[in-house]
Parts: C-alpha cells; sequence; structure tokens
C-alpha cells in the first residue's frame, strides 16, 4: 500500500514559490500589491510601474514632482510596506 504524504493546498503553492521563485516572492507580490494601500489612490494612479528585486522595490512615476515628493517619505514607505508584509523584506526604494 502506497501512503502519500498530504498536505494543505496553501503549503503546497508556498513550497511551489520557494524552490522555482525564491523564498521571498510571495512577500514581494505582497509588497507590490500594498503600495496602493500605503501611498494612496492619488498617488498609485500616477504610479506606472513597480517591481522587486534583490530587496530594493522599484518605482516608476509619471511625475518629476512627484517623485521628488515621495523621495522625502522613502523610509516611511519602507516602514509601511514591511510592517504588512510582516518582516523586514525591502531595504531600499529606488524611484524613477
Amino acid at each position: 500500500m502506497v501512503y502519500f504524504d498530504v498536505k494543505p493546498l496553501g503549503e503546497l503553492i508556498k513550497e511551489f514559490y520557494e524552490q522555482h521563485r525564491g523564498l521571498d516572492y510571495i512577500d514581494e507580490v505582497k509588497a507590490v500589491n500594498s503600495w496602493p494601500k500605503v501611498v494612496g489612490p492619488f498617488i498609485a494612479s500616477h504610479t506606472i510601474d513597480l517591481s522587486v528585486k534583490n530587496h530594493v522595490l522599484f518605482v516608476r512615476v509619471d511625475s518629476d514632482a512627484l517623485r521628488n515628493e515621495l523621495s522625502y517619505s522613502k523610509s516611511l514607505l519602507l516602514k509601511n510596506l514591511n510592517e504588512i508584509v510582516g518582516k523586514e523584506l525591502l531595504n531600499e526604494i529606488v524611484l524613477n
């Protein structure tokens, strides 16, 4: 008789991403998806692209003035995004 190791679907999905995308992939997606909640609808609507690589959040916005304003809030944005993720995932924000 063959016995299978039965695991919850959520655990299997997490294992899949850990093996194929890295340990932090799910948290990176959570951080990117949390951007509108952290910055609000106005800034979110002017955000063109978000991505995470090597614990750095890359943010493209459509306004030089907005980019300048966001540069003053980097540490607060990092703190709030890391709080939502539940760990120190991001250590820098690069604004483009």
